[in-house]
């Protein structure tokens, strides 16, 4: 079977890794759509300049795609995956896959319904080899039983190359919406919880005085029968930075433990996805790179047979609505 794609919404850089790793894993890309010129659209070209602009959504719905990846503007996605799986394709969105408990309600129907996959790209584990060699020591046993995640996302806020609607709530979500989906999908599957409490959430304009909206550091403490979470996230990463944020995650387990440098290594070795594992007779750095990057092909395995190999349709539903409670919580205070 020769599966086939098409992208709908140009309006986050996401969409570049998602469009070249289906096509790695055999997923051909029929071209693509988005409203007017988004600042990607000159990236997205340079990558792929054989591809098609559908003149319309409508033209691009009726490509008899088989997934549609989607990265517009966060508060559109849940509306496209509807249009999406309505014309018969499995959705892959970008983070978040929805703002709102309401939209993640509609996809639920949508998906019972049509017996279609939604899939969110959580691209901080799925496009990161130290998470997948992170992962393999977690099911080898080389840090016992998993208790507890720290998960750090620090961003580059990049202000003069930020779209207006970056800094409006309503289309973005929330920083906890966002971001912090990211470190909440790492807490579930490294945990191994199919379900979790958010036991504490808090939002703050630290630095953005001028952009009232924008919610620059967030935080929460998410608990399950497995294990508990921290969760940092924020717009702070400064200038001298090589890379868009030193994001980290520690694995505690009651044997070792592991830490993952992904982006880089400040002071230390050079190039991206460093693993630390400690535990008891083996205290080292392991260089990951060369781990892979399954979550693609195996998603192009679930189009084909109808499985969960990818990620568990449950489990993208769980992580969604975690990250909006969390958001609801620390909007309430």
């Amino acid at each position: 079977m020769s599966l086939t794609s098409i992208a709908l919404g140009l309006d986050h850089r996401h969409i570049y890794g998602m469009t070249e790793n289906m096509e790695k894993a055999g997923v051909k890309c029929l071209g693509f759509w988005t409203e007017g010129s988004p600042e990607t659209l000159a990236g997205f070209r340079k990558r792929f300049p054989d591809l098609k602009r559908f003149a319309s959504l409508e033209e691009a719905l009726d490509s008899g795609a088989d997934l549609a990846l989607i990265s517009a503007i966060p508060v559109d996605r849940a509306a496209l995956t509807l249009r999406a799986m309505a014309h018969g394709m499995d959705v892959m969105s970008d983070k978040p896959g929805c703002t709102t408990l309401a939209q993640l309600e509609q996809i639920k129907g949508a998906v019972a319904q049509t017996g279609r996959i939604w899939s969110v790209n959580f691209s901080e584990r799925f496009e990161t080899p130290v998470s997948t060699r992170a992962s393999e020591l977690v099911v080898e046993g080389a840090i016992g039983k998993v208790v507890q995640t720290v998960g750090l996302g620090p961003h580059r806020l990049n202000r003069a190359t930020r779209p207006d609607w970056f800094f409006r709530k309503d289309c973005f979500g929330g920083i906890l919406t966002d971001i912090a989906s990211h470190q909440i999908d790492q807490f579930l599957h490294y945990t191994g919880s199919t379900k979790a409490e958010i036991t504490r959430a808090f939002t703050a304009n630290y630095a953005n005085p001028t952009s009232q909206e924008l919610q620059d550091f967030g935080e929460i403490n998410i608990s399950s029968d497995k294990g508990t979470g921290y969760i940092r996230v924020d717009w702070f990463t400064p200038d001298a930075m090589p890379t868009w944020g030193d994001g980290r995650l520690t694995i505690l387990g009651t044997e070792g433990y592991l830490e993952l440098r992904k982006y880089v290594d400040v002071g230390g070795s050079t190039g991206t996805d460093h693993l630390i594992l400690v535990n008891g007779t083996r205290c080292e750095k392991i260089e990951a790179a060369d781990a892979g990057l399954p979550y693609f092909r195996r998603l192009a395995h679930d189009i084909e047979h109808r499985s969960e190999t990818a990620m568990t349709q449950a489990h993208c539903f769980k992580v969604m609505e975690l990250a909006l409670h969390a958001q609801a919580m620390a909007d309430a205070q």
